[in-house]
């Protein structure tokens, strides 16, 4: 098993002159991936947790997660149990899309994290999670070799 950083940008987003670029997908294409999204919709915890595992799988291992994401587990429950609280769900959802945007260098602040999880909360999650299966998936790819 290799280890080391996947593709940052799979899609060869053009980047800015300060080193950002946009999203991968837009937030409207989360229709793209429409079981995440449904997931998102009904049950956002576990679109929340398993994208939560999956970035500190890439971020603290330089791997991805070996089970695709933990769906039921602590994050799961504390972000059921804190949503209801003056949308406290929102605001752990928007520190791991502000982890998630600064590991791809993508444009945006905590504002725009907060304002885009609390306003499109199942779009916002889709669009995390399809922004980390890019880097996931890039480990499975083949290598060129300059041989």
């Amino acid at each position: 098993m290799s280890t080391g950083i996947g593709n940052l940008n799979a899609r060869n987003m053009p980047v800015r002159i300060d080193g950002s670029r946009d999203w991968s997908n837009s937030i409207a294409d989360c229709f793209a991936d429409c079981n995440t999204c449904l997931t998102a919709c009904c049950c956002p915890c576990i679109v929340y947790a398993q994208n939560k595992s999956r970035f500190e799988s890439l971020d603290r291992n330089a791997y991805p997660h070996p089970y695709a994401g933990d769906s039921l587990g602590l994050d799961c429950v504390l972000y059921c149990l804190l949503s209801p609280l003056l949308c406290s769900g929102t605001g752990l959802q928007s520190c791991v899309r502000g982890d998630i945007r600064r590991r791809y260098g993508i444009t945006g602040d905590g504002c725009s994290d907060c304002t885009t999880s609390l306003c499109c909360m199942a779009c916002a999650l889709t669009q995390e999670s399809m922004e980390l299966e890019l880097e996931e998936r890039s480990f499975s790819a083949p290598q060129s070799s300059l041989l």
